[in-house]
């Protein structure tokens, strides 16, 4: 029992309005934040579903402004509410051997898309 570890009555107050890097946590703050992402993620897709209904331009226009609105509500996600803005060297350096890697896997797999085995026909 005696690796058993109590937190000292100093210590548990300390500990329970900080974060691990030392700096005051503002729930208010962080709430509000939140809350302004959530809206604008929310007026993000309001805005592709908007783009899907305009008249006067054609499909490749429409997707290409779906798609840029989707990649503004991806780094609003990605960022501020999964965090990945404040996190550390490591993590940015794993996202970016995973990007590295799933473009090498798509720009084989649309390098191979025509290759057939000989003798199979392609309808």
């Amino acid at each position: 029992m005696d690796e058993l570890k109590t937190a000292q009555p100093g210590t548990a107050r300390a500990a329970a309005g900080a974060d691990p890097s030392g700096h005051a946590v503002d729930f208010h703050q962080y709430l509000r934040r939140c809350l302004y992402v959530f809206l604008a993620v929310l007026c993000a897709i309001g805005l592709m579903i908007f783009a899907s209904y305009l008249p006067h331009y054609g499909w490749a226009a429409k997707v290409a402004l779906i798609l840029a609105v989707a990649c503004v509500n991806a780094f609003l996600v990605a960022g501020f509410l999964m965090h990945l803005l404040s996190e550390k060297k490591l993590i940015y350096t794993l996202l970016g051997f995973t990007a590295f890697f799933f473009a090498g896997l798509m720009g084989l797999t649309i390098y191979a898309m025509h290759d057939m085995p000989v003798g199979t026909v392609f309808h």
